[in-house]
């Protein structure tokens, strides 16, 4: 019996599995022998079998050429010589605008481009664009995508296609009454009802591929098909199978497709693909409009003179049911019920988390080269002059969860780490891509300072700049080599911090684990109050007129946002990222950690202006004056 256990450990070991972790508190957590096993399984061994004989097998197999690496990442020229730059940072699909269907699109973007540039910002930062699923508009989650290295086709600009002018059909569809009726309705929603989105443009887009098939350049796109190879058709076979069957019979995703069909590469995939030769070209057809919008994007980017240009964001993981997952199953753990990433417990979540998605197994990832984690960061780089890496402590270890198991009750699997950063360096190099590391939450020690000799920048979120003390660090002992934000995505807006609506939010939908810290959290909030008008008095940035108390301050002016932003502005980090929901006063936040659509609107909330009013808006106007004024 010891024996075999010393040979599970010792296969644990080899792959990775952590024999403990601490939580924030100091809590000692060994890893059971029972998630080594759930772990180990997820990684496709068959434990049934001695694990001695699988550690032989292991051991056995040859090892893996070591990768091309680089060891530092690119920095752009704008950087050099102290150079400190702002941008804009945004939810693409939150966008209005008077001519789009309802949510925000690529020639939105566009436009956004002259407007950021021409008010000296330097890049534009925006939610993940990866590929969803067509088929299943609801599933909005940008962090949940069906292929990281694809592109989410309800971006595009459907009018903007180059077939449009010449199709009949779609042009008296969209011109018909009825359809302007729905298109005015998808404007004026307050949050993207993307149900109606997608219907509206599914029904424009197979009209232009029929199109396409009669006039357009349809040796450029054979051309484009080409160069994207093995990783497009799988793609494109997968979102055909996928509607096919979702049709047929309401499949999620691929692992309720009839099992023929789980291999990328059974003879009953390649039969559908002939078959189904059309439907496949559509989806590869989609992917080709959505790539062509988003470069000449870029390229507008760099013809207005922005240092960096698009900003892009690359999720930590792909949904189980879809693309990304079935191209490589191999190489995700999905064995034997899988696996899950998520967080160990901390003082909001004392259960942990399970993020749901499934991650890469290291020694499976290694003995392919790495090629999925290369391909998903090339693609994100290839229209990028920055990427940020979501949680970016995957590149050294992932929390996993077994399935069925409470999250505290997972451990860390450790990834070859030097291979993982020195892949980013080498495609940040190949690129010019400027990286840029979400490094909140649990951080290993010593890893901070690796990514910082490799030019990673590191994440400051203003919440978090803190003395020991708790009071607001100044801008002066602001860290260089980062990238500083009033806010993000996950965490209140500031007028929202200012009114505590994120705590009345998750007192609402019960997210405290305890009342006695979300009592101790709202009396953190009323010092962080004074805290930070303090702080902004330190630096001579307080607005005439606005008292030291915050009592006398129940809503948080524009003047005091304004002020905030010149605060930030004054540190010595490369980036300075502005959120248009702080311009704006917004005291809803984008995404509230730990919930689904069904209790909060996540990833649906719309700004409340066209981008064609913003430069109208005091708001703006105010916060791109700041900036201009420090950087």
């Amino acid at each position: 019996m010891n024996d075999a256990l010393d040979s599970l450990r010792e296969l644990a070991d080899a792959c990775g599995i952590a024999r403990e972790y601490h939580d924030i508190w100091g809590g000692h957590h060994p890893t059971s022998d029972s998630a080594r096993r759930d772990l180990l399984a997820a990684m496709h061994f068959d434990m049934a079998r001695d694990p001695a004989e699988l550690l032989a097998a292991l051991q056995a197999l040859p090892n893996a050429a070591p990768p091309e690496i680089a060891h530092r990442c690119f920095q752009p020229a704008v950087l050099d010589d102290d150079g400190r730059i702002w941008g804009l940072s945004l939810q693409l699909y939150s966008l209005r605008s008077r001519r789009n269907w309802g949510s925000g699109d690529f020639t939105d973007l566009a436009a956004l481009v002259d407007f950021v540039a021409a008010a000296g910002g330097a890049f534009i930062g925006l939610n993940p664009l990866h590929a969803l699923f067509p088929d299943n508009p609801a599933h909005i989650s940008p962090y949940s995508p069906s292929h990281r290295a694809f592109l989410n086709v309800l971006y595009i600009d459907v009018a903007a296609v180059p077939e449009f002018a010449a199709c009949n059909a779609a042009r008296s569809r969209l011109a018909s009454t009825d359809f302007q009726a729905r298109l005015a309705a998808l404007r004026a929603a307050e949050v993207v009802d993307y149900v109606g989105v997608a219907q509206a443009k599914f029904e424009m887009l197979p009209l232009l591929f029929e199109q396409f098939k009669q006039t357009g350049d349809k040796k450029a796109f054979a051309a484009w098909r080409k160069e994207r190879g093995t990783a497009l058709e799988n793609h494109a076979r997968y979102e055909a199978l996928q509607a096919h069957f979702r049709k047929t019979q309401d499949a999620w995703g691929w692992p309720a497709w009839p099992a023929e069909y789980h291999d990328p590469g059974s003879p009953a995939v390649a039969a559908f693909a002939t078959k189904h030769a059309d439907s496949v070209s559509y989806y590869a057809w989609l992917q080709w409009l959505a790539d062509t919008q988003l470069a000449a994007v870029a390229a507008r980017a760099r013809a207005c003179g922005m240092g960096i240009g698009l900003y892009q964001d690359l999720a930590v993981g792909a949904n189980s049911g879809g693309s990304e997952v079935w191209s490589w199953q191999n190489v995700f753990a999905i064995g034997n019920g899988g696996a899950s990433t998520g967080a160990p417990p901390d003082e909001l979540n004392l259960l942990g988390q399970d993020w749901g998605l499934p991650p890469f197994v290291p020694h499976r990832l290694q003995a392919v080269g790495y090629a999925p984690f290369v391909d998903i960061l090339r693609a994100n780089m290839k229209h990028a002059g920055a990427l940020r890496i979501d949680h970016v402590m995957g590149l050294m270890r992932l929390f996993w969860v077994p399935p069925d198991t409470p999250a505290s009750e997972g451990a860390y699997v450790h990834y070859p780490f030097d291979d993982m950063l020195g892949l980013v360096a080498r495609e940040s190099l190949r690129n010019a891509c400027l990286v840029i590391g979400e490094d909140l939450g649990t951080v290993p020690e010593g890893f901070r300072e690796r990514l910082f000799d490799a030019g990673v920048l590191s994440y400051h979120p203003l919440i978090f700049e803190r003395y020991p003390d708790g009071q607001f660090r100044l801008p002066a002992d602001m860290a260089r080599q980062a990238l500083v934000a009033a806010s993000t995505h996950d965490l209140p807006t500031l007028a929202g911090f200012w009114r505590g609506i994120d705590l009345d939010v998750r007192t609402r939908l019960m997210l405290f684990p305890s009342d006695e810290l979300r009592q101790r959290l709202i009396t953190e909030r009323g010092w962080d109050r004074g805290r930070l008008l303090w702080a902004l008095e330190r630096e001579g940035l307080l607005p005439t007129g606005v008292s030291k108390d915050p009592a006398a301050l129940p809503e948080l002016p524009i003047s005091v946002i304004a002020a905030i932003h010149a605060f930030l502005a004054r540190s010595p980090a490369m980036l300075l990222v502005v959120q248009p929901e702080d311009c704006f006063g917004l005291t809803e936040q984008i995404n509230v950690p730990g919930t689904l659509e069904d209790q909060h609107p996540n990833w649906q909330r719309k700004l409340p202006l066209p981008i064609e009013d913003w430069d109208k808006t005091e708001g703006f106007q105010r916060c791109i004056n700041a900036l201009a004024a420090e950087r």
